[in-house]
């Protein structure tokens, strides 16, 4: 006999846990004052502080967050090398979205190259830096795809120093080419005709096969390599 529900009661689904966030920067008041911003919100919960980058990796194993949101410049070991330690020490790391001053700053272009999924301009507002994490946690989309696409351009070969060609198939390489312009699972699939879960295969696939952490380093790879190529470049 099915159970029947008290008179009344409507089904509802489970409210979305809150996303996770470990704080990592040098400066005391920099991390009380996001921490105290972050936790006034339902959907952010930080967790944690790191002073430095070495306290990363043991906060991490620690906490289990979901998003590390990591201060690029620090004393001792910088914002890099605990995004490093990170994807090296563990099987699933968190995403990490680095928090910094200047948006072309060549440690930002060398976090990203090292794993990091985006980052965050520290003038920005909390609710910026809040759809930020949600963002960067989500993991199906670039955050602010024209910066990034700018930031690789930068680091793109000149002419002839192309890394060679990706190894993958015809349809991966549509997927990552509609990676690199910024698109979602959803818009890559409307685009492509597939359905979202196949998106989501391939992208799985176009990241074991680049090595990549995700999908802002998998763009930055596909610049390096020359397969996708800066809007200005005259290469045919």
């Amino acid at each position: 006999m099915e159970p029947v529900a008290p008179e009344g009661w409507h089904h509802r689904a489970m409210p979305t846990p809150p996303v996770s966030v470990l704080i990592a920067d040098d400066d005391p008041l920099v991390r009380t004052g996001l921490r105290a911003l972050l936790a006034a919100r339902p959907d952010v919960d930080p967790v944690a502080e790191a002073a430095g980058g070495d306290q990363v990796l043991p906060l991490v194993r620690r906490h289990r967050p979901d998003v590390v949101l990591m201060d690029v410049r620090m004393p001792g070991m910088d914002g890099i090398e605990a995004t490093k330690s990170l994807r090296a020490a563990l099987e699933e790391p968190p995403k990490v979205l680095v928090i910094t001053t200047f948006e072309n700053d060549e440690y930002v272009y060398r976090s990203l190259r090292a794993g990091a999924a985006g980052f965050i301009l520290k003038r920005s507002d909390i609710d910026q830096i809040a759809r930020a994490i949600l963002t960067v946690a989500a993991g199906d989309g670039l955050l602010f795809p024209e910066a990034i696409r700018t930031l690789a351009a930068e680091h793109a070969p000149p002419p002839g120093n192309a890394h060679g060609p990706i190894a993958l198939t015809k349809r991966e390489a549509d997927v990552l080419r509609r990676i690199a312009e910024g698109l979602s699972n959803q818009a890559i699939a409307d685009r492509l005709y597939l359905s979202q879960e196949t998106v989501k295969t391939h992208v799985r696939s176009v990241l074991t096969k680049l090595g990549a952490a995700n999908r802002t380093e998998a763009v930055i790879i596909a610049y390096e390599s020359g397969f996708v190529r800066p809007r200005n470049d005259p290469r045919p």
